[in-house]
């Protein structure tokens, strides 16, 4: 009687390496491949349909297709919003959370066909790896984890002469960069972002320059902490705001950069992104904060936000004390209501300023470099002998002790 084939549940974005494990698993491993992609906001209803038709072609037994949209948002995105997050003062960790999103429907697939194996398409260079490989470790124990690139080292040349020799064609030119394209934002990764030194051609950003020589204000208005509004046209949900900020700004070339940080195995990493609405919507929240955040709510905000970002990067979604940072962001952004303007322009934008309800730097209590309503002249020189007495005392005891 003839063994049946175990199942392998396989992380599928129709690129070129998930492309290279399909045929690998199914024709020289002989597993069962069921694919499954989790859309966080990077296809089209028409590409999500010809991904499937790819799947298709190559062999797997099933495919399904995750709309993870609203939840990848809801459980990760809006946190990094409210915290403000930037990796390394640069990256919105674009790839990072969709990876984890992306991580945890795999998981779930995994347990609802029962399959005995999962698979990712990762390299044994980068951090999604780790990510992968830990989030399957906690949720699917006792699952064997199968990572075809990772462990027959292969360079992109040697998939696509693998997949030719199959029948499968790759177009070659495309596949020298390496695109993932989300919600939060597109990395984008190629040969000049494997030194140190170069920058990506215009032929390899995702969204082109369409609109130089041009600029607009656009004014987004946040509900706490929500982006629910852009230019008084509102939203029913907070990505259906993103994808419309992006549409307006990303043609301006806005939000390209390349980010050089520290993976999580400890070596250095360089990557394209282009983040036009990810970092126009962080800018304008966080001006929205100074003015209606206290200093020591946006003081703790900061720290525990860099905290957050770090552990979300290196993978570590799961771990209860993220749900507690959490609860702090989402508690900070009761009065974090009103609008913020912004002006857009070839490569770059600025927050020109704002209004809300909220403000702090409300004239009713003086205003800064002028007159003041709330206390006189002789309070603050009571309060500046009083603010400083302790380093006071501290320097007159050394004074007499030198």
């Amino acid at each position: 009687m003839q063994q049946m084939a175990q199942k392998v549940v396989l992380g599928f974005s129709g690129g070129l390496d998930t492309t290279f494990c399909v045929k690998y698993l199914s024709e020289d491993k002989g597993y069962e491949v069921h694919s499954i992609i989790v859309n966080t906001g990077g296809f089209t209803a028409d590409e999500l349909k010809h991904i499937e038709q790819h799947a298709y072609n190559l062999g797997v037994k099933s495919h399904t297709t995750v709309d993870a949209v609203q939840g990848y948002y809801d459980r990760i995105i809006k946190y990094l919003i409210y915290g403000n997050v930037l990796k390394n003062n640069t990256y919105p960790l674009s790839v990072s959370a969709e990876r984890l999103s992306q991580a945890l429907h795999i998981a779930e697939h995994v347990q609802k066909i029962g399959a005995q194996a999962v698979a990712h398409g990762s390299t044994g260079a980068g951090n999604d790896q780790v990510r992968f490989d830990m989030v399957f470790h906690i949720l699917i124990p006792g699952v064997e984890i199968l990572t075809p690139i990772r462990d027959l080292r292969l360079s992109r040349e040697e998939e696509i002469d693998y997949l030719k020799k199959k029948g499968v064609n790759m177009n070659a030119e495309k596949a020298m960069y390496s695109i993932n394209k989300g919600l939060w934002g597109t990395s984008v990764g190629g040969k000049e972002t494997l030194r140190s030194n170069g920058m990506l051609p215009e032929a390899a950003w995702p969204t082109q320059m369409t609109k130089a020589g041009q600029q607009e204000t656009v004014k987004l208005h946040f509900e706490k902490g929500e982006l629910t509004a852009i230019n008084d046209r509102k939203f029913d949900h907070p990505t259906d705001a993103i994808f419309f900020l992006q549409s307006i700004a990303g043609p301006y070339g806005i939000g390209r950069d390349i980010h050089v940080g520290d993976t999580i195995i400890g070596i250095k990493g360089r990557v394209g992104f282009e983040a036009a609405a990810p970092m126009v919507i962080l800018k304008a929240h966080h001006a929205l904060e100074k003015h209606v955040l206290t200093k020591w709510q946006l003081n703790w905000k900061d720290q525990l936000a860099q905290f957050y970002g770090n552990w979300l990067h290196e993978g570590q979604i799961l771990d209860p004390v993220m749900r507690d940072i959490e609860a702090f962001l989402t508690n900070s952004q009761q009065t974090v209501t009103g609008d913020v303007f912004v002006e857009l322009l070839p490569y770059r934008f600025m927050v020109t300023g704002i209004e809300s309800s909220y403000d702090l730097m409300s004239s009713k209590f003086g205003k800064y470099g002028e007159m003041n309503s709330g206390w006189s002249g002789e309070d603050v020189r009571g309060f500046s002998k009083i603010f400083g007495n302790q380093t006071a005392i501290w320097a007159a005891v050394n004074a007499e002790n030198k």
